[in-house]
């Protein structure tokens, strides 16, 4: 039986910008939602500036955005904040992350919304929640890596540094995605929608859970050690002899003693007090490394990973982004697809929820600013002229 996409005949509207609340809707539209884009007349989502690295689009936008419908309305002329309020009218779901307190000034805040529309769902992303003393302090993905101690537990001893992907905006759109799913749940049962609040600062807290219940409650923070592991030993990234790196976690002081003798041919070092537990390796990580990394020198990655996998020990390589995209496991799976778009097909991963016995992900187009505007306008009974009038006054584009 080949089952819908679970989303089909859900409408959301997002009045949305940079990565938290359209990461979120792309997940939507993925699903099979029908998303439109809410943007502004004078240049759009302000994502779509940050570069043009795909094809002269912007890569931030091209990643958050295929699958939706675009109209760009001047949310501060009357006129056009009515066009947006008739959208969600007939809408399951709306979605913002406009600065804080500018959605309520608009009316357009989740408990207005909802008072008025029963069966809304309507989802508010802030950098730091609605209340409290951050709550009107911008809130950009690496402040908020900052404030939640990501950056703390990230980097070398010497140096922190922030992730290299935008943790804090991707961790509040996974939230908000998970909180629409449950909300439409709730609503399918007490025919009620609400609204779904969502902070980028207290995802990302969550998502510290290991290191800030490490500190919590053995009074302090894991130290940052690189790509090595703060209390296992060996679990680090060593350089082979054509150049490469291979990263190896021994999780075991069984795995140690198969490390030693398959691969760093000294198997005399399973039983050596100083290497024979993790407690002991820890404790000499100097040692322990150097003796890993002097065997795995002589090695080139390919052989490397080889011993490593044949006497069972956890291992990747450290692969940058290039690797990856033409990585032999989602090749292996059919992973990528091409997506329409302004500047014609590009290179997309299917989304990682997979539904057996159903459709594939909807992998719509990347949208031009207003590539819908007109056909958004005529289905709310606007005239072609009516249209034409609101283009003239740039109140929509």
């Amino acid at each position: 039986m080949n089952h819908p996409l679970p989303l089909d005949g859900i409408t959301v509207v997002a009045v949305e910008q940079a990565v938290s609340a359209p990461f979120a809707t792309r997940q939507l539209a993925d699903l099979g939602a029908r998303v439109i884009k809410i943007e502004r007349p004078d240049g759009g989502d302000f994502a779509r500036g940050y570069d043009t690295a795909a094809r002269g689009l912007a890569s931030h936008f091209v990643w958050c955005n295929r699958g939706k419908e675009s109209i760009a309305v001047d949310l501060k002329d009357p006129r056009g904040l009515e066009i947006v309020r008739q959208l969600v009218a007939d809408a399951d779901v709306f979605v913002q992350n406009l600065a804080q307190g500018a959605a309520a000034r608009l009316g357009l805040d989740a408990d207005t919304l909802c008072a008025a529309h029963p069966r809304l769902i309507a989802v508010d992303i802030s950098g730091y929640g609605a209340e409290g003393p951050y709550a009107h302090k911008r809130a950009y993905d690496m402040l908020v890596q900052c404030e939640a101690g990501l950056v703390s537990v990230t980097g070398t001893a010497e140096q922190p540094v922030k992730a290299g992907i935008p943790a804090a905006d991707i961790a509040a759109a996974m939230y908000a995605f998970s909180g629409v799913l449950a909300a439409l749940l709730r609503r399918g049962t007490t025919g009620v929608g609400g609204p779904v609040e969502v902070s980028m600062l207290e995802s990302l807290a969550e998502w510290m859970g290991h290191p800030l219940h490490y500190g919590m409650h053995g009074g302090e923070a894991p130290a940052r050690t690189g790509v090595a592991h703060a209390v296992i030993s060996p679990y680090d990234a060593y350089t082979t002899a054509d150049g490469g790196q291979v990263l190896l976690s021994v999780q075991n002081d069984r795995e140690w003693r198969r490390l030693a003798d398959q691969v760093l041919g000294r198997p005399e070092l399973g039983a050596d007090p100083v290497f024979a537990t993790n407690t002991a390796r820890t404790a000499n990580r100097e040692k322990t490394d150097a003796v890993v990394a002097e065997a795995l020198a002589r090695l080139d990655t390919r052989e490397a990973i080889g011993r490593l996998e044949a006497a069972g020990i956890a291992c990747a390589r450290l692969n940058n982004v290039t690797d990856v995209a033409g990585h032999a496991q989602l090749a292996a799976r059919d992973r990528w697809r091409e997506v329409d778009s302004p500047v014609g097909p590009l290179r997309a991963l299917l989304p990682p929820i997979t539904l057996p016995g159903g459709p594939e992900a909807r992998m719509g187009a990347v949208p031009a600013l207003g590539e819908h505007t007109d056909a958004l306008l005529k289905a709310l009974g606007m005239t072609d002229e009516g249209t034409a009038a609101l283009r003239r006054d740039g109140v929509v584009a």
